[in-house]
């Protein structure tokens, strides 16, 4: 038993020099470090947007539509639903179903009934293609 107290003593006192030593050693790392400016410091520098976020023209059916000569994809999308939701168009029986009206029906190829994951598909139609 006289040994195992021993033994444990000191690797107590190793353990603690250790920890020591590893806390001094971290407040001088985060010392030394340069600070960032803060991304809040400029707003104008935020990133272009991209890809489907990005605004492009659009088909004159989807800007009266819309009610604006340019949209992302996703907005355009959001504004079909808006205009879903509000109208009631959707099929009880049948929520992926879509039931046209005349406002749909111009922008989907005059289909009188649409599933809702072909909306994006019969909206890029009117997305003007650049480059």
């Amino acid at each position: 038993m006289a040994t195992f107290r021993a033994i444990g003593g000191k690797c107590r006192a190793l353990m603690a020099a250790a920890s020591s030593s590893a806390t001094t050693a971290a407040k001088s790392a985060t010392a030394k470090k340069p600070k960032r400016p803060s991304s809040s410091s400029s707003p104008s520098a935020t990133p272009p947007l991209k890809g489907f976020s990005k605004p492009i023209p659009v088909s004159p059916i989807l800007s009266d539509f819309i009610g604006s000569p340019e949209a992302s994809r996703t907005a355009a999308v959001k504004k079909v639903w808006e205009h879903i939701k509000l109208n009631n168009l959707q099929n009880p029986a049948n929520k992926r179903e879509i039931i046209c009206d005349e406002k749909l029906k111009a922008l989907f190829s005059g289909k009188d009934r649409v599933g809702f994951l072909e909306i994006a598909k019969l909206l890029s139609q009117h997305f003007v293609k650049t480059g």
